[in-house]
């Protein structure tokens, strides 16, 4: 592209900070606009979406959704490519992407907020930062921030004493699970990033790695993460682009793929459940711990999304993921529900009425 995309975003927010190292990877030029409440609001009207990031393009379109962003991009700028040309190898790195978009949301956001230390500098940042538009004064800017986060990301998403241990341990074990796949390979699938990588580093850049409490657990007990982290957010086109072509799952990713049929698969079955039941309430365990948690419409979007690619493979691909993740996630992802909610259209012109959906603000 000749001008620079504009991503309307946060340097602090989850997703934001995925988008930006996918264009950084791909050689896409960008702009990033810090967003305002009024600003989310006005590209809340451009997409008909309430969400964070979105981008701008130059010919006037919009686009949003980190997911199908990248899908866009690796679709519209093949090369460099991120996405496997292997079909078990992309789905792999879509799935692995879905894991870390969805289920390492919840310990990003209870350690965010539920420690004393960080909830105070984000939302500090956060009413100095999205909310500078509001006309309050800046601690009553700082407690909307905190009573709002800690009311949606820890009390109607399940944290409580009881489950705080299930959280904080698949932290834990998701380190343990990057640290056995970067000591075999560069990347989470081999020698190049995939989809799979992008998807990771979401939580781990902008919440584990940069917020003082998880960050100093990676520094701990995760050095080649930690190091993982800055070579993502430093890759470039040429990094990369004369690396074998990633075809395959190592061994190395078993742990990994454990979380995911484990706790990722189990939790986004329960929720499509509930929805197409139209129950408001997520009932599911993990860890140890029984959880109880808002439905999310968008996440059993997100399940018919694997669903509908498990079901694209052939029977021999069906066959190769049904061995590296076991009979019990192979039913899942061969069941279907009923899916009401209707990602955008991408690219998107303009709309004129904005809707919310669970991702906004992250």
């Amino acid at each position: 592209m000749i001008k620079p995309i504009v991503v309307h975003g946060l340097d602090l927010s989850y997703f934001t900070g995925k988008l930006e190292a996918y264009l950084r990877a791909k050689g896409i030029a960008y702009v990033l606009r810090e967003m305002t409440t009024g600003s989310f609001r006005d590209c809340g009207r451009a997409t008909g979406v309430l969400q964070m990031p979105q981008i701008e393009c130059p010919d006037g379109t919009w686009l949003t959704d980190t997911t199908l962003i990248i899908r866009h991009f690796e679709a519209t700028i093949p090369e460099p490519a991120i996405s496997p040309r292997d079909p078990v190898t992309r789905f792999i790195a879509q799935l692995i992407e879905d894991f870390g978009d969805e289920s390492l949301w919840r310990p990003a956001l209870y350690y965010r907020w539920a420690f004393a230390d960080d909830a105070r500098l984000m939302s500090g940042r956060l009413a100095r930062g999205m909310l500078r538009d509001v006309p309050l004064p800046f601690a009553l800017r700082r407690q909307l921030i905190l009573r709002r986060q800690q009311g949606v990301y820890l009390r109607k998403d399940g944290v409580a004493p009881a489950t705080r241990h299930a959280i904080e341990r698949l932290y834990f074990e998701s380190l343990a699970a990057m640290e056995a796949v970067l000591d075999a390979q560069p990347f989470v699938l081999g020698d190049r990033p995939t989809e799979a990588d992008f998807g990771m580093f979401g939580s781990m850049f902008r919440h584990f790695f940069c917020d003082p409490t998880p960050a100093k657990i990676m520094r701990d007990v995760a050095p080649r993460t930690l190091s993982w982290v800055a070579r993502m957010w430093a890759i470039e086109p040429g990094s990369y682009a004369g690396a074998r072509e990633v075809s395959g799952v190592a061994d190395a990713c078993r742990p990994l793929l454990r979380l995911v049929t484990d706790t990722h698969l189990p939790y986004m079955a329960a929720n499509a459940i509930a929805v197409a039941s139209g129950d408001g309430t997520v009932r599911f365990s993990d860890c140890g711990a029984s959880f109880e948690t808002q439905a999310s419409p968008y996440r059993a979007w997100c399940l018919d999304v694997l669903r509908r690619a498990f079901a694209e493979l052939d029977a021999a691909g069906q066959g190769v993921v049904e061995r590296l993740l076991g009979t019990q996630a192979a039913l899942v992802l061969r069941q279907r529900d009923r899916v009401d909610f209707q990602p955008p259209v991408l690219p998107i012109v303009s709309r004129s009425v904005a809707r919310t959906v669970d991702r906004n603000w992250r």
